[in-house]
């Protein structure tokens, strides 16, 4: 389902996240997907982005609400300026976000959707066996712990 821009902010509880500035939504066991919020936040000079992982009250309160699975968690969510950004959208999203030379990558975004969606899923489906899993969420990096919303209420 289709929602609009900043649907969420009178629709649920925001569980400390403002609800505007750029969030990255990602499975907070997957090795993959903390290195992906790891590598924003070191390229992220401005320290816009927040994050919160897929299985905190926020991130399961967002996949609820764009009618997403809340346990098998194939896509990583971007908001920013109140849009959601999924799949590689999301990713390209927070490289033209992020500025430059990553801003580059935002040319794959005329690349056809189903190449872009396709090639995404097939790392999702194979993210734990190719670059592993962990018990918990395990985030090493102090300025990332810093921007975590989304696990108190």
């Amino acid at each position: 389902m289709k929602r609009g821009l900043y649907s969420y902010l009178n629709e649920m509880e925001l569980y400390g996240w403002d609800g505007k500035r750029p969030l990255v939504v990602f499975d907070g066991v997957c090795v993959l997907c903390s290195f992906f919020a790891r590598w924003i936040v070191a390229r992220d000079k401005e320290g816009a982005f927040m994050f919160t992982t897929a299985q905190s009250r926020l991130g399961q309160a967002l996949y609820q609400h764009y009618d997403l699975d809340r346990k098998d968690f194939e896509t990583n969510l971007v908001i920013i300026n109140g849009e959601l950004h999924e799949k590689m959208y999301g990713a390209l999203a927070v490289c033209a976000a992020v500025g430059y030379p990553w801003r580059a990558f935002a040319v794959l975004q005329y690349l056809p959707q189903g190449l872009l969606n396709s090639v995404y899923s097939l790392i999702a489906k194979n993210r734990y066996m190719i670059f592993g899993k962990k018990d918990q969420c395990e985030i090493a990096s102090v300025d990332l712990r810093q921007r975590l919303v989304g696990f108190d209420g």
